[in-house]
């Protein structure tokens, strides 16, 4: 395995394995050809394997000398990329491999996402599978698919022949960060029915804009403003000095970003805009100083038509009383790990069409009963309003495991190696490590990688030395496994 633009960095065969798979497609949903490079390179060196229907590759190697009868270790990555490019890319990410290159301290990609999320897993993987020489316990693979969409592979994939119960995930970005815990989630939504009815009379938009937005995950704890949940508090406000008939809404973008803008629009006899945009005036006042918001913006505008087919006041004032009912932001603090929100929710995309108006939500929880007791509120809430609720994208978190061999373990060989502790965290978004100790009770898991800029954007960069120690750590590691 000849690297050609990564030749003479270190480690040889892991930038090789790298540079190999970056020229085969491997986007999310588009993972058939990697998936079948792995199974070649299995066959080829003589390693048991099982590829599924839904293209994950799982591995077994036995321990080399004096290692045979060692518990198994796992080691897992996922094999889709996030497939993003610039303006400027003529590469066809479905078909085409990725233009890579370095300058002695990053591996990037031309006009493209390099896929270092989570490619280098991979590579580390094959480049410990190929060397003989390196000394281990057995080894127990798990190459999932379409991680970047949903965590489906890992879902579907079948580990009943699995023995191992320590497992190192390779799919973090900082090095010397080791996770720990991560939170599991699910989308929910509310689902109330839209009565219609034509009104006539002045039309008013009320908007809000303007906020920071983010992830619903690593920025929930930030302190921005939701605009889905201002724009309810808005309406309330409003709904005091009339009835609405509201004829439009929409909010957010997405369930796991924190929504940057919201807009409303209503049909009000005896509409006063002068009082309106007082009391978006305050509003905005009250958001810009109990949030870190400076640039918030909420007012009120005349809209040049007279009337409409709209919600009626009944089912306009039930919409502003779920949207005021709903809870959003963070419910629980870890006792366990200071700083970390341990459960929270995010009211992220708000929309009405012709049949219903929906509030779809990114739940998010440490500890599962929590994310459970939260998502039947969501429904109960439903019921209450009179409402449906749905579910979907349902995965389990990676709690907190208070005794930790591996991880003392990990600490103690990173502090030994480089001078200094590593970090180790919980974080509140998503990793596979969840739904794979579901399927392996008991498991000690630790997450580490290699430092890594800009990830799932043109700009992504792989820390070349930082690959090196990382590799250095997970030998080290398995070796005193």
């Amino acid at each position: 395995m000849d690297a050609v633009k990564l030749a003479g960095l270190e480690p040889a065969s892991v930038f090789a394995y790298f540079e190999k798979i970056c020229s085969i497609p491997h986007g999310s949903r588009n993972t058939k050809m990697i998936s079948d490079y792995l199974v070649s390179f299995a066959k080829e060196h003589g390693i048991r394997y099982v590829q599924d229907e839904l293209n994950n590759v799982v591995m077994f190697q036995e321990g080399t000398c004096g290692y045979e009868d060692h518990e198994p270790v796992i080691l897992q990555g996922h094999m889709d990329m996030v497939c993003a490019t610039d303006e400027r890319c003529r590469i066809n990410m479905e078909t085409d491999g990725l233009e890579i290159d370095h300058d002695n301290e990053y591996v990037f990609a031309n006009g493209t996402t390099l896929g270092g999320d989570d490619g280098i897993a991979v590579a580390y993987c094959l480049a410990l599978l190929a060397d003989k020489s390196i000394p281990h316990p057995p080894l127990e693979i798990i190459l999932t698919v379409d991680e970047e969409i949903g965590m489906e592979g890992a879902t579907g994939v079948d580990l009943s022949a699995f023995r191992g119960r320590t497992l190192i995930n390779l799919d973090s970005e900082d090095e010397g960060v080791f996770t720990v815990s991560c939170a599991g989630g699910a989308r929910g939504t509310i689902h109330l029915p839209a009565e219609r009815r034509v009104v006539y009379g002045p039309c008013v938009r009320l908007t809000v804009e303007g906020l920071t937005g983010g992830h619903s995950g690593a920025e929930i704890h930030k302190n921005r403003a939701n605009a889905n949940k201002v724009m309810g508090e808005f309406l309330s406000r409003v709904q005091k000095l009339m009835p609405l008939c509201i004829t439009q809404l929409s909010g957010g973008e997405q369930d796991n970003a924190i929504p940057r803008s919201c807009t409303v629009s209503f049909v009000a006899l005896g509409i006063n805009l002068e009082r309106i945009n007082d009391i978006a005036q305050q509003l905005q006042k009250e958001i810009r100083e109990q949030y870190d918001e400076p640039n918030a913006v909420v007012r009120g505008d005349d809209v040049d038509a007279m009337g409409g087919n709209a919600l009626t006041t009944e089912c306009s004032a039930k919409v502003v009383a779920v949207l005021n009912a709903v809870p959003n932001g963070i419910q629980a603090w870890s006792k366990d790990i200071k700083g970390l929100v341990q459960t929270s929710l995010n009211l992220g995309v708000l929309r009405l069409n012709d049949e219903e108006t929906t509030l779809t939500f990114a739940v998010r929880s440490s500890v599962n009963r929590e994310k459970c007791d939260l998502l039947g509120k969501l429904r109960e809430l439903a019921q209450f309003y009179d409402g449906a609720y749905t579910q979907m994208g349902d995965y389990p978190a990676w709690e907190y495991k208070k005794d930790s061999r591996l991880r003392d373990l990990m600490v103690e060989t990173f502090t030994r190696m480089y001078g200094r502790e590593p970090q180790v965290v919980a974080i509140h978004a998503g990793l596979e490590c969840g739904l794979l100790g579901e399927k392996l009770p008991g498991i000690d898991c630790v997450s580490i990688g290699p430092n890594m800029k800009d990830i799932h954007t043109s700009r992504e960069k792989l820390d070349i030395a930082s690959t090196e120690r990382t590799w250095k750590l997970l030998l080290e590691t398995l070796k005193a496994l």
